[in-house]
């Protein structure tokens, strides 16, 4: 069983940047591929990045490619969300998962079998 925490959310103003935190106990962080999703109000939850076990993979949605970076320390079982250039429309709570999704299915929710609780952004105009 892998326990994930999420931090490092808050308010800030458009064009500023956050840097998100997960940490992951419980299980072999190294194991598993991570992935950050998030979730707006009245919407589905999306997916934002994933990265492969090694770190040597990353992926992006295209709303957020160039603007946030993930990554990964598998010495300290913490995967990071850098995001920049915030826009409001990145108002969302942020997940972050892990699990075994084949590189087909790595931006698919259903592919993560472990979630944290999730952490507030919150993008001013």
């Amino acid at each position: 069983q892998v326990q994930l925490v999420e931090s490092g959310g808050g308010l800030v103003q458009a064009g500023g940047s956050l840097r998100l935190s997960c940490a992951a106990s419980g299980g072999t962080f190294s194991s598993y591929p991570m992935g950050w999703f998030r979730q707006a109000p009245g919407k589905e939850r999306e997916f934002v990045a994933a990265i492969i076990t090694s770190g040597g993979t990353t992926y992006y949605a295209d709303s957020v490619k160039g603007r946030f970076t993930i990554s990964r320390d598998n010495a300290k079982n913490t995967v990071y969300l850098q995001m920049n250039s915030l826009k409001p429309e990145d108002t969302a709570v942020y997940y972050c998962a892990a699990g075994h999704p084949s590189t087909d299915n790595i931006r698919r929710y259903g592919s993560y079998e472990y979630w944290g609780q999730g952490t507030q952004v919150t993008v001013s105009s």
